[in-house]
């Protein structure tokens, strides 16, 4: 896999994401993950015990493809309070760094939403992912 951050000369450097990438191989797109287990069951509705538990779902479903999380280039996250997201940042970047490493070559997208379709879900996450 070829992956390739992408920083026009003379702007600001992101803090903890890519302003883009550029990657070439074999895509995996990984729908929308909530923080919900294997079994469909939410055990917290805590913000970032949903955001490590999305987290894990989206490592798994990497494995699948035989991908981890170096191989991420575009990550989408929908949340349904900006507010909570952003006084829970530390934390969130805690829960982040314990599932996915320090992988922050990635380009990422940060939504508040009225609200996702299961009604404890707190946030969902998309992921597209570029293996060799």
């Amino acid at each position: 896999m070829s992956k390739t951050v992408l920083q026009p000369v003379g702007w600001a450097a992101p803090k903890g994401y890519a302003n883009g990438v550029a990657a070439s191989g074999r895509t995996i797109f990984v729908a929308g993950q909530i923080g919900w287990n294997a079994d469909s069951v939410f055990e917290s509705d805590d913000l970032v015990d949903q955001v490590r538990q999305a987290l894990l779902n989206v490592r798994a479903l990497l494995a699948e493809a035989g991908a981890g999380p170096e191989h991420i280039c575009r990550m989408t996250w929908y949340l349904t309070d900006k507010r909570d997201y952003l006084a829970r940042a530390v934390d969130i970047g805690r829960a982040y760094r314990e599932v996915l490493g320090r992988e922050f070559g990635i380009a990422m997208t940060a939504v508040q939403v009225a609200a996702l379709i299961e009604n404890r879900a707190k946030v969902e996450i998309e992921v597209t992912a570029v293996i060799g």
